[in-house]
């Protein structure tokens, strides 16, 4: 069977430029009036932007992340309001055709023009475009955009479907949310999840303009990618010799909106590569679809985009010029980024099933990243600087891909610019997760309509490299989380199909034939580490620092045990599965100060979280090469998840507000590109050397054994030197741990650890890594560290990285700021 390859060539970014002198737009973001349904609010707000936010501008409510503030502001959710603004009409109608578009709206409203209904929304992730010319006045003009209580919308929709219910009805009590979310197409989470508050948000979260023109308005430059390989002779000499090249096809697709039938000429061109090619074109009136190759001068030579650490994302200008009777009528330029991917699924020697990994420009990648959720439920909140830092500290932590969850929102066009630019892969799924879900006409309309707007939004980058239908929700229906009767599972799989293969699996594949579909199985078994070809979701708890939760907070809540504790939790039991785990590794705090041991736990919690995630990645990162009963070949490992949306115990390793956790920094290392991994296996300690190098190594490892009682080595083994292909995971040492011990002087498992590193014969390749003998609580001979701690300014607001030993790192050697103190303290 040949491989499931999907190709994508070359990848067209949008940039803004100056409209040409026959086109308008007047942009409506700024000071707009918000009121509540009755008028006994009303306040100036802010768009793009949200209620909630305007009204903790204006000082009607607090900061909605303060204690038991989510609950609290229920009642906004419940509420119905309007955004009105006015703006003058005189130099908009004497354009031929005037439209009023809105990027953005969260989520069902009514739009009007001077009391005339002009249109209506009831998708948060579709950008609208209603015809207002008609209704234009000279002089000023009143715009209404009126919100319907997202909560209330839900359940008369979910009332509507009598026919049979569409689980899950409401979200679990621990979660302190709204129901019948899946009726609604918005950001899933902001109704609750396990790890986020319920804000169901409204508003205008994305630009508001008019645009005027009198020919033709540009809506959408994106491109279609062609990738060949060729036969070619060789030069100088016989004919019967020949050498296999590249050639590249820009497919560029323009959507333009046109007013009258006109005839002109596109000039496309790459001056970098010396191409430039001109076309006569057609336009009809209507939303026209323009569709142009260019190739490629074959002389010039392409330079490729890579995913961090593989090399460099370079990218080159398109220029757009469209021209009727020499009069400029259309104007722009784009990043074009060259790169191919294909999605690899074949048998495997001595495997069931295929393959599944991802080569990129040929060359097969291990993913290595995180799961990226909504970095603010408040989505105006999330600034440029906010986006770049995280974006950063994935990069920092040797990450190369994320996977942009499906419960969350289709980023803004800033994120996967600064995706591209650092070279991070992108898993981007449809806005579907954990639930069934209708499908009414009226319901899959509104999902078409969103499904190919953001498809031809995203298509343009190279950092996304597939699609997949949704989060789980394969997986609930298979696994019947939400015990639903036999006699009616034909019905829920009939909805499952119409609404992902029927609809969006189609449209993808119709507009955007370079990437591949998938239909998201779901989870693996949690209590085990499966042998899998790619795991994009497992992990472990923790709380985040207690400088990250003070703001929120109050004195009485610092205690593991209080109201707060409770209530940040939106786990089942999440509390008490983190101290279990560490408890069976670590003597848990135990501070007569119920503050001190807050904080305490809170940073046992980190390393628990960082060990945990650290054992499965590394598990994940030396299975790549290996076959072992039928299993393994594993080329991916996405850990369950990046980021915070507030400040509360969740799976991340960034906490809200962009401070990294331990597991952070043990990602640096365990995400590193060559890398040893070490574990036992019936009393003997293998080591691995991983490496993601294209080149091949010659590696040995060393291993060093300590004693708890003393920072100075007991003795160090050498392996020989072995190759390690590049692209591999290769075992260089095997010894037991008894015979290892016997040779280190009184060192038993209960007195000794191990550290180990890979060198080549220039030095030391990669992190040194560890291996406990015993559990951290067992050991003998451990003593309390006396440390002294500093703050030291770096280039970002992230933590100093530690230069103690690994061991210690994650052993009680993290200042953490006391809430009893004005000073530091080591915790």
């Amino acid at each position: 069977m040949s491989p499931r390859a999907f190709v994508l060539g070359v990848l067209c970014v949008l940039s803004p430029v100056p409209a040409p002198a026959h086109t308008h737009t007047l942009s409506l973001d700024g000071k707009w009036t918000l009121t509540n349904s009755n008028a006994s609010l009303s306040l100036p707000a802010q768009v793009p932007g949200s209620v909630h936010t305007a009204l903790q501008q204006q000082g009607y409510i607090q900061d909605p992340y303060f204690r038991f503030n989510d609950v609290s502001y229920r009642w906004i959710a419940l509420d119905n309001w309007t955004y009105t603004v006015t703006f003058p009409g005189s130099q908009l109608r004497d354009r031929q055709k005037v439209l009023l578009v809105l990027d953005g709206v969260d989520t069902v409203s009514t739009v009007q023009l001077n009391g005339m209904v002009v249109g209506k929304t009831d998708n948060m992730f579709r950008r609208y475009d209603f015809s207002i010319r008609d209704w234009l006045q000279d002089g000023d003009n009143e715009l209404k955009v009126s919100l319907l209580s997202p909560v209330l919308y839900a359940s008369e929709r979910r009332n509507a479907h009598s026919a049979y219910r569409v689980p899950p009805e409401c979200p679990p009590d621990v979660q302190r949310g709204e129901c019948h979310v899946n009726f609604v197409r918005k950001e899933q989470s902001s109704f609750s999840w396990d790890w986020g508050p319920s804000f169901p948000t409204m508003g205008l979260w994305r630009g508001v303009r008019v645009e005027a023109f009198d020919v033709l308005q540009l809506s959408q430059l994106s491109s279609v990618p062609l990738y060949t390989s060729v036969l070619r002779p060789v030069v100088g000499k016989s004919l019967n010799i020949m050498m296999k090249s590249v050639e590249w096809t820009v497919q560029v697709q323009l959507l333009v909106d046109v007013v009258l039938k006109t005839s002109g000429q596109i000039t496309l061109s790459i001056p970098e590569l010396h191409t430039e090619h001109t076309f006569s074109s057609q336009f009809v009136p209507g939303e026209t679809g323009l569709s142009f190759s260019v190739h490629v001068n074959t002389s010039s030579q392409v330079r490729l985009w890579w995913p961090n650490g593989h090399g460099e994302q370079p990218f080159y200008r398109l220029l757009v010029r469209g021209s009727q009777d020499g009069v400029v009528i259309l104007s722009t330029e784009s990043k074009v980024y060259f790169r191919s991917v294909e999605l690899v699924q074949e048998p495997i020697v001595g495997s069931p099933g295929l393959s599944f990994y991802f080569r990129i420009n040929g060359k097969p990648v291990f993913l290595k990243g995180s799961n990226w959720i909504p970095a603010h439920s408040f989505q105006d909140r999330v600034t440029p600087a906010v986006l770049r830092n995280l974006l950063q500290s994935a990069v920092d932590a040797n990450m190369n891909a994320l996977r942009v969850w499906g419960g969350g929102v289709y980023e803004q066009d800033l994120f996967y610019d600064i995706c591209d630019e650092l070279g991070v892969m992108v898993w981007q799924d449809f806005m579907f997760a954990c639930a069934m879900y209708p499908t009414e006409d009226d319901f899959l309309q509104t999902v078409r309509e969103e499904v190919v707007q953001q498809v031809r939004r995203l298509a343009s980058h190279p950092s996304v490299i597939i699609w997949s239908g949704n989060n789980e929700n394969e997986a609930a229906l298979a696994t019947d989380w939400f015990n639903i009767p036999a006699s009616q599972r034909p019905t829920y799989v009939k909805d499952y199909v119409t609404l992902y293969v029927d609809n969006i699996r189609a449209i993808v594949q119709q507009e955007d034939q370079t990437r591949p579909f998938l239909l998201r199985p779901g989870l693996l078994d949690w209590r085990t580490f499966p042998r899998t070809r790619f795991a994009s979701e497992y992990g472990f708890q923790s709380w985040p620092s207690f400088s990250t939760l003070q703001p929120v907070s109050i004195k009485e809540d610092w205690s593991y045990d209080s109201d707060f504790a409770s209530h940040r939790q939106h786990h089942e039991g999440g509390n008490q599965q983190m101290l279990q785990q560490a408890a069976l590794h670590f003597h848990l705090p135990s501070s007569t100060q119920a503050s001190s041991r807050f904080t305490h736990t809170l940073y046992i919690t980190q390393v628990m979280q960082a060990q945990c995630v650290k054992t499965q990645t590394e598990f994940y990162r030396r299975s790549r090469s290996e076959i072992i009963e039928g299993k393994g070949h594993t080329m991916g490992a996405l850990y369950w998840q990046l980021n915070d949306i507030w400040q509360a115990p969740s799976w991340s390793s960034l906490e809200f507000g962009g401070k990294w956790k331990m597991l952070h920094y043990f990602a640096q290392d365990f995400f590193a590109a060559v890398l040893p991994v070490g574990f036992e296996d019936d009393d003997t300690l293998l080591v691995y050397a991983v490496s993601d190098l294209s080149q091949d190594l010659q590696l040995r490892a060393v291993v060093t054994v300590f004693s708890w009682a003393d920072l100075d080595p007991a003795c160090t083994l050498k392996s020989d030197l072995l190759l390690v292909p590049g692209g591999s995971a290769v075992p260089i040492f095997k010894q037991p741990v008894a015979a290892l011990l016997a040779g280190c002087g009184r060192c038993t498992r209960l007195t000794c650890l191990l550290t180990f590193h890979l060198e080549d014969d220039s030095g030391q390749q990669g992190p040194t890594n560890h291996h406990f003998l015993c559990s951290p609580k067992d050991a003998e001979g451990l003593q309390r560290p006396n440390i002294t701690a500093k703050v030291q300014q770096e280039g970002r607001d992230t933590p100093s990285r530690s230069t103690l030993p690994p061991w210690l790192r994650s052993c009680g050697s993290t200042w953490e700021p006391s809430p009893d103190a004005s000073a530091p303290t080591a915790s």
